[in-house]
């Protein structure tokens, strides 16, 4: 029995530790940028632009 609570803490202590190293949305969003060789649809636009729109709204990262 002691061995389950003591997994458990350690389990639950990893956890929490990994939601601590992370940082926020803005820390590793970037502005995506496609490739002058890449041929884009259009629904392949409609996305990169919404993308972009989103993270200059959110962190204020002119793409």
């Amino acid at each position: 029995m002691k061995f389950r609570k003591w997994a458990a803490l350690t389990l639950m202590l990893l956890c929490l530790s990994g939601c601590a190293m992370h940082g926020s949305y803005c820390d590793v969003a970037r502005p995506v940028r496609p490739s002058v060789s890449d041929s884009l649809s259009d629904e392949t636009k409609r996305q990169i632009l919404a993308e972009n729109t989103k993270i200059e709204k959110l962190c204020g990262v002119k793409p």
